[in-house]
């Protein structure tokens, strides 16, 4: 499991406009549920659909549930913080 603070930094970094840095703090943690959404939303922010439907495919989460990937990435903070 993932420590919260950390997945929460690359979700603050993603929103920031640092994507490559969000995307090194998740690799990290691919094992995790959380940071494997968070992955994904990074992937949709590219427009790399492929790749990010598969890490989407790791979570219980779909990639249609948010057309604005930073709505998604605030409601991931969201639930890291409940």
């Amino acid at each position: 499991m993932a420590d919260r603070n950390e997945l929460i930094r690359a979700v603050d970094m993603a929103l920031a406009g640092d994507r490559e840095a969000a995307h090194t703090i998740v690799q990290g943690h691919e094992d995790d549920s959380d940071a494997c959404w968070i992955h994904a939303v990074l992937h949709k922010m590219e427009g790399d659909a492929s790749n990010s439907r598969y890490w989407y495919g790791r979570t219980v989460h779909a990639y249609e549930a948010y057309t604005d990937p930073r709505q998604e990435l605030q409601a991931i903070k969201a639930a890291l913080t409940y």
